[in-house]
């Protein structure tokens, strides 16, 4: 390539200034001596600058604990993201639509959170109602007893049910 670009001989002027182009748009992208050396300290900061931040953020995202207070003690369990809450007292946030307390039985009341689903009352699976059952098993009919004596003479022995001479082959095994 660069052996073509010192004769006049071997290109026309055209051709020598498109070729010169080309291994201009080449290289265009690509940072030489000192140009290089600060663009891959700047990369190497910026790698440090976020890990630290990404690991800062990780270690503040771990330590929220819930802010409700059971009894004069704070829970002690991790909070949900984006609340200040844990699963077990998300309700007591007032701001928050994604939870509602199941209202269980009269038997039986409940206020455990349950995620809002498309149901008038969201339940949690031990006081979910199961609708009424569609399948509805047959009744058994009474066999006559007639039919429960059958003779045994209909049936045929083992010995009769052996292919014979006489058939042909098609018939026998």
């Amino acid at each position: 390539g660069s052996s073509l670009l010192t004769g006049p001989e071997g290109l026309m002027a055209k051709e020598r200034e498109n070729l010169k182009r080309l291994k201009c748009l080449r290289r265009y992208r690509q940072r030489y001596g000192v140009e290089a050396l600060l663009h891959r300290q700047l990369k190497e900061r910026r790698m440090l600058a976020t890990d630290g931040a990404a690991q800062q953020a990780h270690t503040t995202r771990s330590s929220q604990r819930c802010s409700a207070f059971v009894d004069d003690v704070r829970c002690s369990n991790q909070s949900l993201p984006m609340t200040r809450h844990c699963l077990t007292h998300i309700c007591q946030d007032a701001n928050q639509t994604l939870f509602k307390p199941c209202h269980g039985s009269e038997e039986a009341p409940c206020s455990k959170p349950v995620p809002v689903s498309l149901s008038e009352e969201p339940c949690c699976p031990l006081h979910l109602r199961l609708p009424p059952q569609m399948y509805v098993p047959e009744q058994v009919l009474a066999v006559p007893e007639e039919l429960e004596a059958a003779p045994t003479d209909l049936y045929l022995s083992a010995a009769e049910l052996q292919p014979s001479e006489s058939l042909p082959l098609e018939f026998s095994d």
